[in-house]
């Protein structure tokens, strides 16, 4: 048996396992008391919240998969909201700018997380609204021991939230003070927006009647209320440089809902795997298993050069797509089938070579020739323009890789068979404010927008922007299904395919997937602020051999060597038809963890 940083772990009562320890002991502790993975998952989502503030919050973004006992394939539910009635392109424009910044309160499309959150608990869970919050709620109140992480990033944004975002100086600096790591820290705002929402539903008779009832107060009732007043004055700075009043109103809120749909699958290996729609960047990873298909995978040492060159080659070809083809299918015309077809990733597979490429390579497809061209026109003028010097740019960053994207994910698997796989994200403390009196800041999700005409990315009202956030399913020859995903923005999927192929293709279990050395390129348009581009670059954890490392050099990689156990956050729970459960959580950053029995 191969060493592991931890047990993979097995039982069959029940398996949570999340990016931070006690949102994973929570989910555990609702399973000991007879809730099932869906009312788990949302105790975990809200606790995550308070957790890890500086990663992801209520005003954010949340897209989940989830995978009832009962049915034959996973659903999706959408919690990545759309743009708000007055983003569009012009007024955007008007303020001179050409990139939406990455920070303040034009980055905001209208919050998503707690509808989706809501839209799972009352129609896969049983608890009711009150039990579900109450863990988020006493930590809130009473406090969470301060991740180092965060206390760090609120270090460095200390000043600039005194002079500038004093709502959030009110919050994350308690008495004036940077919060140490590990102390204690509270956010009663948040707290006492969580009381008064129950407080105001607690008189609604039935369970999904008193939850819907919730979803109207977030949506329509003082919470709403009090983002809509704070926007219609509020003039912040953001990563620009430059002071900017946003567009999200009320009404934007009140006319938006979480919703369902289909997952995309594709077959690899005897493995079923399912991803999100084309609003989300789930199809990089199918697109990769369609391009490898015919490659004899199982025969190449999994950490060695030429399965880390493939792969990242694979990669590379598939975030061209992403840039050129992806966005809202409800809003903008997608070649879906073609993106996801085998035939289209053998066309692909036959553009790599033994070297590294160096050139961005969007598909031209007919049709959509234009889109490809403005894919590779954007990268050109975006290596000429300065960058945005404002502060809070892009997503929240792991810092030790200098590489934009981090987030927080749950996986969950009851006795019952129920799954749960979900992304949580945005609203993050370095992204925008806190909105004054309810504890949490709005999400800065309109980034990866752009602001020109006639591409399915471009700024619109009522669309969806193309995130990163990826959760994932599949399900092996012998039926297990595995619910699996990981922060790190454009990272993500990258991540997730090493873990995932590594998985079918040479019997690793879960905790041995995760714990294997993990790579990843940025030779992609970056989704976040400044949209960077760095043509053949490859990081690769040290944990490769010296010769692995020293010939994807000779491939022309421009290898970038991280810190020891640095990339990467990946969890993962599955389920044999018989019964048995496992768990896994990476041992990177230190505070993942996998619980069950």
């Amino acid at each position: 048996m191969s060493f592991t940083t931890r047990p993979e772990l097995s039982g069959t009562f029940g398996m949570t396992s999340s990016t931070h320890w006690i949102a994973s002991a929570v989910g555990m502790s609702v399973l000991e008391r007879g809730g099932n993975a869906y009312d788990a998952a949302v105790a975990m989502g809200f606790t995550l919240h308070v957790c890890e503030p500086h990663l992801n919050g209520p005003l954010g973004d949340m897209p989940a998969m989830i995978w009832p006992a009962d049915d034959d394939q996973p659903t999706m539910i959408c919690g990545q909201a759309t743009a708000p009635a007055g983003a569009t392109i012009t007024h955007y424009r008007d303020q001179g700018l050409d990139l939406i910044p990455g920070s303040g309160l034009l980055a905001t499309v209208i919050p998503g997380a707690f509808d989706a959150w809501m839209l799972m608990l009352r129609d896969h869970g049983t608890w009711p609204l009150a039990d579900v919050l109450a863990p988020a709620i006493a930590y809130a109140r009473n406090g969470v021991p301060m991740l180092a992480n965060a206390a760090s990033a609120i270090a460095g944004l200390a000043d600039f939230f005194r002079d500038e975002w004093p709502t959030s100086a009110a919050v994350w600096l308690p008495d004036n003070a940077v919060p140490k790591a590990g102390a204690l820290f509270c956010n009663p705002d948040l707290a006492a927006t969580w009381e008064r929402l129950l407080a105001e539903v607690a008189g609604t008779k039935g369970r999904e009647v008193q939850i819907d009832a919730a979803r109207k107060v977030f949506s329509q009732g003082f919470i709403a209320q009090a983002i809509d007043d704070w926007m219609r004055t509020a003039h912040v700075m953001d990563a620009s440089g430059a002071r900017h009043k946003g567009v999200l109103t009320g009404q934007d809120m009140a006319g938006w809902s979480a919703s369902y749909e289909s997952a995309l699958t594709v077959r690899h290996g005897g493995w079923q795997v399912y991803k999100g729609g084309f609003w989300s960047q789930g199809p990089v990873l199918l697109q990769v298993l369609q391009t490898l298909a015919g490659d004899p995978l199982a025969s190449m040492d999994p950490t060695g050069a030429q399965f880390v060159h493939l792969v990242t080659e694979a990669l590379k070809l598939a975030f061209a797509d992403r840039e050129a083809h992806y966005g809202d299918p409800a809003d903008a015309e997608i070649p879906a089938e073609i993106l996801l077809s085998r035939a289209h990733g053998l066309e692909r597979r036959a553009l790599i070579s033994e070297r590294a490429s160096d050139q961005l390579r969007p598909s031209m497809l007919h049709g959509f020739e234009g889109q490809a061209d403005a894919a590779v026109f954007r990268q050109r003028w975006l290596a000429k323009r300065a960058d945005n010097t404002g502060p809070g740019i892009g997503e929240p960053t792991m810092g030790h890789l200098k590489a934009p994207g981090d987030t927080v994910h749950l996986d969950v698997v009851d006795r019952w068979g129920n799954m749960v796989s979900a992304t949580p994200s945005g609203g993050w403390l370095q992204s925008s404010p806190v909105v004054p009196g309810l504890g949490m800041p709005l999400n800065s999700r309109a980034q990866m927008f752009w602001l020109d005409e006639g591409l399915p990315t471009s700024l619109a009202p009522g669309r969806r922007p193309r995130t990163t956030l990826s959760p994932s399913f599949a399900r092996g020859p012998d039926g297990t299904r595995v619910a699996f995903g990981t922060p790190g923005g454009d990272q993500q999927d990258q991540w997730q395919s090493a873990f995932l192929l590594r998985l079918i293709h040479h019997g690793m279990n879960l905790q041995e997937a995760i714990d294997a050395p993990l790579f990843h390129t940025e030779h992609l348009q970056a989704s976040f602020d400044p949209r960077g581009f760095r043509a053949a670059h490859l990081l690769a954890e040290p944990a490769f051999p010296q010769a692995t490392l020293q010939a994807l050099r000779d491939a022309g990689h421009d290898l970038q060597v991280a810190a020891p156990w640095s990339a990467g956050r990946l969890t993962a729970v599955s389920r044999r038809p018989d019964g048995l459960l496992r768990g896994a959580a990476t041992p990177r950053l230190m505070q993942a963890y996998a619980v069950g029995r």
